[in-house]
């Protein structure tokens, strides 16, 4: 657990601001030598053994991560394994960050539908903390560290799953990692440090966030987005239980929940105690802040994320009393 108020790079009135502004009091970072991969396996297994699953029936798993083991191979085919996964599960990795769980869940169910598929595992998770520089005050602070895992069963008879995804490839410039991949091959230049802003030093290694196009596209395309799901699904706001968004930051959050006119109360909020999660910020948000509802009855759940890439989506669902473990700390 690393908390803000200990962030030493700046001072201990921006230390305040920043905690006040993003909304972040605490983060998990792992330690060294744990992958994305170990913390969903974690989460999977809990979720497995918990209900006690037939590893067998289990013929597809989705790995949503930015963070994954290796370049090549792909992460998904080695957590088949690990897992002891049928060599019949079809595994796919999919690198996405932000957006990541909606988009997943809607591969999920469209592969489900198509394949014939009954059981579908979804893993999402990043390790953020390992491409933040520590002195770099306007990503370090933000992101955590978490995996999770989701079990998808195919059933004729249950309410059926909305969805609507966009992206824009024009703004991949907000949030980037620019060097280390094939675009920009790593070299010893790679490692130099620069001074970008007051208080901002990193690496081309590490994840530059330009916050302003980020909020100012999140305001621009997270509402409309919504309101084109709701028109397509015949739904209202009114009729979710819970809206939930990504966990991007306090303040947009904030402000998109003050567009939509939603009560506080509607709009769970985990970044306090875990910052930006990446991909994982949804389901871990679902089992910080509303398991005990997600256990006792039906919830219908409006599910919006939107990040790096740019890319946006939302999604509405019905949770018929799942079974939700609690969070596993490794």
């Amino acid at each position: 657990e690393v908390s803000n108020y200990d962030y030493k790079w700046v001072s201990a009135k921006e230390r305040e601001q920043l905690v006040k502004t993003i909304g972040v009091e605490k983060r998990r970072h792992v330690e060294k030598g744990t992958t994305t991969s170990d913390m969903c396996q974690a989460a999977a297994e809990a979720l497995i053994n918990g209900m006690q699953v037939d590893r067998s029936q289990i013929d597809l798993l989705i790995f949503v991560s930015q963070t994954r083991d290796y370049l090549i191979p792909q992460t998904s085919n080695i957590l088949q394994d690990k897992m002891g996964l049928p060599k019949t599960c079809l595994s796919i990795d999919v690198s996405l960050g932000c957006s990541g769980y909606v988009y997943g869940l809607a591969m999920a169910s469209g592969m489900m539908n198509a394949f014939n598929i009954d059981k579908a595992l979804l893993l999402v998770g990043d390790i953020s903390s390992l491409n933040s520089a520590y002195r770099d005050k306007s990503t370090y602070p933000l992101f955590g560290d978490a995996g999770t895992a989701t079990l998808l069963e195919r059933d004729k008879d249950a309410p059926p799953m909305h969805f609507s995804l966009e992206g824009d490839g024009s703004g991949y410039k907000a949030i980037i990692i620019p060097d280390g991949g094939m675009r920009n091959f790593l070299s010893k230049k790679s490692f130099d440090y620069k001074k970008i802003a007051p208080g901002i030093y990193r690496s081309p290694l590490h994840v530059a966030l330009d916050g302003i196009e980020v909020f100012n596209f999140s305001l621009r395309e997270v509402v409309p987005n919504i309101k084109q799901l709701l028109k397509f699904s015949g739904e209202e706001l009114t009729d979710f239980d819970y809206v939930i968004f990504h966990q991007a930051n306090k303040l947009i959050n904030d402000t998109l929940r003050k567009m939509l006119k939603l009560p506080p109360e509607k709009v769970p909020l985990s970044i306090g105690k875990y910052g930006n999660t990446s991909s994982a910020s949804i389901p871990l948000t679902i089992v910080s802040e509303i398991q005990n509802e997600v256990r006792g009855r039906n919830l219908k759940l409006l599910l919006s994320a939107f990040g790096i890439g740019l890319s946006w989506g939302t999604a509405s669902l019905v949770l018929q009393k799942p079974y939700c473990p609690n969070i596993v700390e490794i």
